[in-house]
């Protein structure tokens, strides 16, 4: 398994505002790099495609309120993953961490594991200039 971990990002916002945000995948699309195209969405799912690489499609698997976000593939997908995002209340702010788990077979982790830690720490930054 293949874990990549972004850096906290910290903002001044309250722990539920930020789990709110992060709970509708509608809004989600804020947060996704030019490189995103044919985004669909609902409250509960999306997909997409990443110009030049493939099509996702993903889902909720679980929500614990104002703490932490466990988000799944949903459809047919080239590897399993897990994006995990973490939520830390620190009273006026808040920390957020987003963590993927990829199920990568050597070939694949040779070749995606870049581009996904690239997206995973594009999506931190996003999220952190959004609420600046």
């Amino acid at each position: 398994m293949t874990r990549i971990e972004s850096p906290a990002a910290e903002v001044q916002k309250s722990a539920a505002e930020i789990f709110n945000f992060l709970s509708d995948f509608n809004n989600m699309q804020k947060l996704m790099p030019e490189q995103v195209v044919d985004w669909k969405s609902s409250t509960e799912e999306c997909s997409f495609t990443i110009k030049g690489m493939l099509s996702l499609g993903m889902k909720y698997a679980g929500k614990v309120p104002n703490s932490l976000i466990e988000i799944i593939p949903n459809g047919k997908v080239p590897f399993n993953f897990k994006l995990i995002c973490t939520i830390e209340d620190k009273g006026a702010s808040s920390v957020t961490r987003l963590t993927m788990e990829a199920d990568l077979n050597p070939f694949l982790k040779m070749m995606a594991e870049k581009p996904l830690n690239n997206f995973v720490n594009m999506l931190a930054e996003r999220f952190k200039g959004i609420w600046t």
